[in-house]
This record gives C-alpha cells, structure tokens and sequence, in this order.
C-alpha cells in the first residue's frame, strides 16, 4: 500500500552531498540518530510545559522537517560509509518509537482533542513498528508498509499541529483522529500480511 515512505529514496539524493560532507568531518551515524531523538525529546518537553501553545504547534511541521532529514542522514551514514552496527540498528528501532511517543502524545493535553483517540493512534503507531521489526524475526525483510508508517504519522500530525494553529480543537479533529488510528490498524495487518506472504514465496 503506497506511503510517503515512498519518496524517501528522491528524499535522500537532495541530502547525500551533506551527508558526504558530515560523513569528512567525522559525525558518525549513531550521533545523528542521538540528536534527532533528542530534538523529538525537546520539542516534546516543550509541548508538555506549553499545552497547546500555538508557538509549539507552529513549530512541529519544522520539527518532524529535520527529524526526517536526520533520519534519513543517520541511515545513508551506516549504509553508504561503512558506519552499520549492531549498535546502530538497536538505536535506529528504539529512537523512533521513543520520539513519536515525545512527539504526539503531549496533543492529549489539547482542550477539545480526544485524549484517548490520541493515546490510541500513538500506541498504534508503536505496535506497527513493533511489526515491521518482527517480521525480519520469521525471516521477511523490516517492513515498512503504508498506509501509516512513520512518514506518514508525521505529515498527519504536523498537518493537525497547524490546522489547530488556527482553529480550535472539536468535531472535526475527533474525524481526524479516529482516522488516524483507523489507519495505524490496518498499517499492523498490511505488515503482518506483506511479512508472512514474503516468507511464503521464499519457501516455494
């Protein structure tokens, strides 16, 4: 099922002079994955102390910019100049959860937002990364299938940060995040669906 995930490799042409001119400064992989969580972490204090402040929401869409820049950086590092590690591959799973949960989970807070659709999409978000890692432990590739991957949880939530910039929370974000989380479950069964019917034709 397409993704913005989709884009990442046209995504990825645009940074690699950067990415070659850190990579000669000597910044490693694992500390640009460091900084982007840390960036999430940020942001998402931020958030926490300013509930619903229209600066902090303004600022997401920029947030979740560079976040994927860094994340796209930190994979060409590893790929492309020998930088993987065991280290690495466990950082790269770990700070993505960690940074989407400092990212989205402050919007609970939001007067008008369903607090509960909010901890829902959130968690629904985990357990699809958490199925896309599975799926390399029965012998598929890391999958990263759509329609809500990671990508595309940060367009949504950076689309919702300024749509409530300008209008208030009510009806319609309710819409929003039951769509989300609609979303978030069929992304887990694409995953485990695409993971097995992957395996399976490996073993005919």
């Amino acid at each position: 099922m397409a993704s913005i995930y989709d884009l990442k490799p046209k995504f990825q042409a645009l940074l690699r002079p950067f990415c070659g001119r850190l990579a000669g400064a000597g910044v490693t992989a694992n500390q640009v994955t460091l900084i982007a969580c840390g960036l999430s972490l940020a942001h998402g204090a931020a958030h926490l102390m300013n509930p619903g402040a229209k600066w902090v929401l303004a600022l997401l869409p920029l947030i979740l910019f560079l976040r994927m820049a860094l994340n796209a950086i930190d994979g060409m590092l590893a790929r492309e100049f020998g930088q993987a590690s065991k280290l690495g591959a466990i950082l790269n799973e770990l700070t993505d959860v960690i940074s989407d949960a400092a990212l989205y989970l402050p919007f609970v807070f939001i007067p008008g937002l369903p607090a509960s659709l909010v901890v829902v999409a959130v968690t629904l978000g985990i357990i699809a990364e958490m199925t896309g890692v599975v799926a390399v432990q029965i012998g598929a590739s890391r999958r990263y299938d759509g329609p809500f991957g990671k990508s595309d949880r940060a367009f949504f939530f950076g689309a919702l940060a300024l749509l409530l910039v300008f209008f208030e929370a009510g009806w319609w974000s309710t819409v929003l995040m039951a769509f989300a989380c609609a979303l978030g479950a069929a992304t887990i069964v694409n995953r485990a669906r695409s993971a097995l019917k992957e395996v399976s034709h490996a073993d005919t």
